[in-house]
């Protein structure tokens, strides 16, 4: 991983409407939205490539396919630059097309956000890592629920806590930025012909 490995993509995890919306949303849902607003106008100015990963949840859960839990909570501008990628799996990854997205955007960085902080946007950002990507995390800009109290072993666990041990979790490798705001993206500029590489 290079700190001149220039941001070409942004990763949005699964904003969908049972995590932003209702008496289901996360607590920080306002906050962290508006960051996630303010990080896709900035991407789509700059013609990076923009993938919103979307949940399939099984039946019954919150984010059911078909559900209008499971309808993704922000507009898509979908075209050449801009996707929408389902997925079953907490890893991103597994088992979709976004790692060929990303190798074709020639993003050798990339910004994670959504929810939920410790499950979907942790596991995403650590395969990132994994394949030799620069992961820059908003810290404003992802989200959790308080994590339950367990007898024996803790009371609540506020839900802003659980998202920074999340941060920590992932090491040393991954950026973590404490505002999105402050977040920029390397402009694509599409190849000359015939430029040397």
């Amino acid at each position: 991983m290079s700190d001149d490995a220039g941001v070409r993509a942004l990763v949005v995890v699964d904003v969908q409407s049972a995590f932003f919306t209702g008496e289901g949303a996360v607590p920080a849902a306002r906050p962290v939205r508006e960051a996630i607003e303010g990080l896709l106008r900035r991407a789509r100015e700059r013609g990076v490539l923009v993938v919103h990963l979307q949940n399939d949840g099984p039946a019954g859960a919150d984010d059911e396919v078909g559900t209008p839990g499971w309808e993704l909570a922000l507009p898509v501008v979908e075209g050449e630059r801009e996707v929408v990628v389902r997925k079953r799996r907490d890893d991103g990854f597994e088992g979709t097309p976004l790692g060929g997205l990303l190798v074709a955007a020639g993003a050798r960085g990339i910004v994670v956000c959504g929810v939920m902080s410790e499950m979907c946007v942790s596991a995403t950002a650590r395969t990132a890592l994994a394949r030799g990507y620069r992961v820059v995390l908003p810290h404003d800009a992802h989200a959790t629920y308080d994590a339950p109290a367990a007898e024996g072993i803790s009371d609540v666990v506020p839900a802003a806590t659980v998202s920074r041990v999340a941060e920590w979790a992932l090491g040393d490798e991954v950026e973590v930025v404490a505002r999105a705001a402050d977040v920029s993206f390397e402009p694509v500029v599409e190849a000359a012909h015939g430029a040397a590489g």
